[in-house]
């Protein structure tokens, strides 16, 4: 592998990490080398994927925290010093979407939870990372957004102006942890065939839909998104931070 796109011996978190984009992140960075710490609500969930990590060569732990639960993202960091001793990429893709329909008709309660998981738990998440990035030599921060955050998803309003707060939460950190060599971007996905879209891509209406409008004639799959996260977690985008990088197979050129 070039030594642009290696990761041994650098330590990432991972959220989100049970399935989806998640995992595939997890598996790509522990294929480049880095030792992955792998976190969601479900400790079994975890457990598979980093026993299937180790399988093939790949050091990987599974510790359980919820993204919307500030002392268990503490714990998180906490225990991953304790076991590697330092800290040098943090993948923030947990998220939840519990409202479909109008915004002006979402119970508070949804509110509050998407924005609590999806906003704030990443604010929590890497507030505690940076303490240990800034002691060493700088990190890597890749905020999971969506297209959604840049055009609202019809139906997903809530879950869209959450997203649109990462991006706007990836530009401010870029620009605020730039001294300290911490470099902050997006990745904003399309459709991916994952159990989190499964109503839009069950639904053949919904799925023909996507597709008619999309030039890559399909929806994506997870290891999609890993590579261009690669990329972001690598020496390879030590000059790259404060960016946006949609990969949607084309939907959002061609609506415009």
């Amino acid at each position: 592998m070039s030594e642009q796109f290696d990761l041994t011996g650098r330590v990432a978190i991972v959220t989100g990490a049970s399935r989806g984009i998640g995992r595939s992140i997890a598996e790509t960075f522990a294929g480049a080398g880095a030792k992955v710490v792998l976190a969601s609500r479900k400790q079994e969930a975890l457990d598979e994927v980093a026993e299937s990590i180790r399988t093939t060569g790949g050091i990987a732990v599974a510790i359980a925290a919820h993204n919307g639960d500030k002392a268990a993202l503490n714990a998180l960091v906490s225990e991953t010093i304790k076991r590697f001793g330092k800290l040098d990429i943090l993948v923030n893709n947990a998220a939840t979407n519990p409202h479909f329909g109008s915004i002006l008709e979402a119970d508070d309660s949804y509110w509050r939870k998407t924005i609590e998981v999806n906003l704030m738990g990443n604010v929590w998440l890497t507030r505690a990372a940076v303490r240990h990035m800034r002691a060493g030599s700088g990190g890597k921060i890749i905020n999971i957004a969506s297209i959604v955050g840049i055009n609202p998803g019809r139906n997903q309003g809530i879950y869209s102006i959450t997203k649109a707060g990462i991006i706007s939460l990836t530009k401010t950190l870029a620009l605020e942890l730039g001294p300290d060599n911490i470099q902050v971007n997006a990745l904003a996905p399309g459709l991916v065939k994952t159990k989190f879209a499964r109503a839009i891509w069950e639904n053949d209406d919904l799925l023909g839909g996507v597709i008619a409008q999309t030039p890559a004639g399909r929806i994506g799959q997870p290891a999609d998104i890993a590579g261009l996260a690669l990329y972001l977690a690598s020496p390879a985008s030590d000059f790259t931070s404060g960016s946006v990088f949609v990969v949607d197979g084309g939907l959002t050129s061609s609506a415009i």
